[in-house]
């Protein structure tokens, strides 16, 4: 058994104006190929391309998301910590404790209420 040679061995040389190359990349960024050369093939031999379409407010949506998980899950850990420290404290040590853990709590209420707010916006825009 051989295996079939699919080697590109024939080569093209295309010059372009700085423009048309700036299109050209414009247009290759939009599309799920990997390299300019495959994009290139497609289009000059009638292949179907597959284009990707973005979406800039759902982009922002989704950075200011995993702004906030890295940030709840900051809190998340700090709560753990603090309860983790409360099975260990001695006597006379609870006032500070609660004093931390209140700050702590409310910090995470904030994030939290900020993460419905974000969410709300978001069903919004899709519900339209």
């Amino acid at each position: 058994m051989t295996a079939q040679k699919n080697n590109r061995t024939k080569w093209v040389h295309l010059r372009l104006l700085p423009d048309e190359y700036k299109a050209l990349q414009n247009k290759f960024s939009r599309t799920t190929c990997r390299s300019l050369s495959q994009f290139v093939r497609a289009v000059l031999l009638d292949k179907p391309l597959v284009a990707t379409y973005r979406n800039a407010s759902q982009d922002d949506l989704l950075q200011a998301m995993a702004t906030l998980t890295r940030e709840l899950s900051a809190i998340g850990n700090n709560v753990n910590q603090s309860v983790k420290k409360l099975h260990t404290l001695r006597e006379g040590e609870a006032a500070g404790w609660a004093l931390q853990h209140a700050s702590e709590s409310e910090q995470l209420l904030l994030k939290i209420n900020e993460a419905k707010a974000l969410l709300n916006s978001m069903a919004e825009r899709w519900l339209r």
